[in-house]
């Protein structure tokens, strides 16, 4: 019997991915978290297999959540389901410790082949990451068409914060860095983005999550 961990904070979401997966997978566990917490204490309590997980989730951690659901429980498999740009986060997260990044706006059949894969095969990356992935190996690519590609998951993190509004204080306070960390992060952000305020960072990241980022 497989047990599966849905760490979701939208009961709606999570409703319809626990019927999915208990239509696709017989005999199976399905347990629920709304915080990562609630994620914490149950990978700790029962021999979960597969863990979905949303990283905007309340008490979230970012790309510290992988290592710390290992800690919990050293065999469990990480599936990303995220509504973040698969394009810009998923290999990011890939190296911090998930074997899976799925975008939530997939499909259906999608989403039941990445479960399936994950369970079959230990990892899963869509044929977009994937080939976003050969092509970065191929020309051994150091420098992306998209700006954002070449951010670090810290720098990902900080840039993430300063778009939601956070202070450099508050910044400092969640990531558990110090204030002059997170203005050297903020100032490398700005280098890398080719921006000198907010407001134009806000602007060119809007416009690479956009359109032109396909």
């Amino acid at each position: 019997m497989k047990h599966i961990l849905l760490v979701e904070d939208h009961a709606i979401v999570r409703l319809a991915t626990k019927y999915l997966v208990t239509d696709l997978l017989q005999p199976v566990v399905v347990h629920e978290a709304a915080s990562f917490r609630e994620a914490m204490i149950h990978a700790g309590a029962h021999p979960i297999d597969l863990v979905l997980l949303d990283i905007s989730i309340p008490d979230g951690e970012g790309f510290n959540m992988m290592p710390k659901l290992r800690d919990a429980n050293p065999k469990l498999l990480i599936l990303v389901f995220s509504s973040l740009e698969e394009q810009i986060y998923a290999l990011h997260y890939i190296k911090s410790g998930a074997n899976g990044f799925l975008s939530k706006s997939s499909s259906q059949n999608e989403i039941k082949k990445a479960i399936l894969s994950m369970l079959d095969t230990g990892h899963y990356l869509s044929a977009a990451v994937q080939q976003q992935l050969l092509k970065n190996t191929l020309e051994s690519k150091t420098i992306s068409e998209n700006p954002l590609e070449n951010l670090s998951q810290r720098e990902l993190e900080v840039m993430d914060m300063l778009i939601e509004g956070y202070w450099t204080k508050e910044i400092a306070i969640y990531l558990g860095l110090t204030e002059s960390s997170v203005s050297t992060y903020k100032a490398r952000i700005f280098e890398k983005l080719q921006v000198s305020t907010l407001i134009e960072m806000f602007k060119k990241v809007q416009y690479y999550k956009g359109e032109h980022a396909d």
